[in-house]
């Protein structure tokens, strides 16, 4: 399998997901909008099931590497949970793909999320902080997440850079 092949397919799915939503999420749809034959996108990825598993991996291994590139000088504690707001909040659209065609589609897809967000949240609880705060902070960025997303109500620039920064600085400290 060619992996430019699979990526140019794996981002067209999003495309689909995130401009028109989990309705149109059809391997026609998705091999229309890479520019490709039916038969070369199956070629590729021989179910829809397995064109969802292929975003989620893809997103997943993109979101875990970007939260361990992220503040590779930061070693205070609360470390790990910075980056993680900050991969779950500069780039909101990014998971959102998988999961809406997951949920929309087959539970059994999320396993993966699911084990990644049990492995995160375990990290945040031995980032040095108190774990039940730790907990409120990796929730409260959930919750920002989720707002961003589904565009419910999330905080206006100016407010919301004030609370981003306050959580930052909650982070920050250990007692």
């Amino acid at each position: 399998m060619s992996k430019k092949m699979d990526d140019e397919l794996l981002e067209a799915t999003q495309r689909v997901i995130n401009e028109r939503g989990v309705a149109y999420l059809t391997i026609e749809n998705v091999a229309k909008e890479a520019g490709v034959s039916k038969g070369g996108l199956l070629y590729h990825f021989p179910s829809k099931s397995a064109l969802i598993e292929g975003v989620i991996k893809e997103v997943l291994e993109r979101y875990s590497e970007e939260m361990e590139n992220l503040n590779t000088n930061d070693t205070d504690t609360g470390h790990f949970l910075r980056s993680y707001a900050e991969a779950s909040l500069n780039n909101p659209q990014q998971l959102t793909a998988g999961l809406l065609a997951a949920i929309a589609t087959d539970k059994e897809l999320l396993k993966p999320v699911q084990n990644n967000y049990r492995e995160w949240q375990e990290r945040i609880e031995n980032d040095g902080l108190d774990p039940i705060m730790a907990t409120i902070y990796r929730l409260a960025i959930d919750g920002l997440w989720f707002c961003d997303i589904f565009g419910l109500a999330p905080p206006e620039e100016a407010h919301r850079r004030d609370v981003l920064e306050k959580l930052y600085r909650l982070t920050r400290e250990t007692s």
